[in-house]
């Protein structure tokens, strides 16, 4: 059975990733005037490395990968000012995260994202009030696709991973929590090309969440698998 649901905030509670890749368009766009925001679709929901190798290829100026991204980082503050992470909320997680909780479910988020935007985010939004833990990759040596960070967060809750209930939407957080061998609920998310096939159960809608609990809150336990790959990330 579950004991625990554990979120990722990035395209999951507020849906930033379009917002996220705009930015990156406008500065790739000063880079190569003919590049098209379509070309950039594959930085989105992927590790910073495979992200900036596809700004790379978009932008074709003879600047590597990691010059784009030192260039970019200046600018991330100013993003994160830019923002409105209340218009881009999804508001329907509160009355969700309501449900978990009133049910004796822990709650935690495990983002990518550092932790002091992921805390301004979710304060804002009134999420860090309804949770036990908020954690970041920033706290790791490797974030998402590694499963480290979904092994801490269960840790820290006091539960097993295979009692866990994670949901993701990109690649890297489904290989992750499928990894660290946690139940997985994918957030569909049509936009972008998202390979879900290591999902357990796929949602239209955070509203699906409580539904989903309420079937699987006592099936079998899941084992951690590790791709090969995985090793070289």
């Amino acid at each position: 059975m579950i004991k625990a649901v554990i979120f990722d905030m990035d395209g999951v509670i507020i849906d930033s990733e379009m917002e996220y890749l705009k930015y990156i368009y406008e500065f790739a766009k000063e880079k190569n005037p003919d590049i098209l925001i379509e070309d950039l679709y594959g930085t989105v929901g992927t590790t910073k490395r495979d992200c900036w190798i596809v700004v790379e290829k978009a932008v074709d100026n003879g600047e590597s990968w990691e010059e784009l991204r030192q260039q970019y980082r200046s600018r991330w503050d100013e993003v994160f000012e830019l923002v409105d992470y209340q218009a881009i909320f999804r508001p329907e997680v509160l009355t969700v995260m309501d449900w978990i909780r009133e049910r004796g479910f822990k709650l935690a988020v495990a983002s990518s994202t550092n932790i002091e935007q992921v805390t301004k985010i979710l304060t804002m939004n009134h999420v860090a009030e309804r949770l036990e833990l908020m954690v970041s990759g920033g706290m790791f040596k490797r974030s998402k696709p590694d499963p480290e960070i979904y092994f801490y967060t269960a840790e820290k809750l006091g539960v097993k991973p295979e009692e866990c209930l994670v949901i993701e939407d990109s690649t890297v957080g489904i290989t992750a929590a499928h990894s660290a061998g946690m139940h997985v609920a994918a957030l569909i998310d049509r936009r972008f090309n998202f390979d879900r096939s290591l999902a357990d159960f796929e949602l239209g809608s955070l509203n699906d969440i409580p539904g989903l609990v309420e079937k699987i809150s006592g099936n079998a336990v899941r084992r951690a698998v590790y791709p090969d790959w995985l090793q070289n990330i």
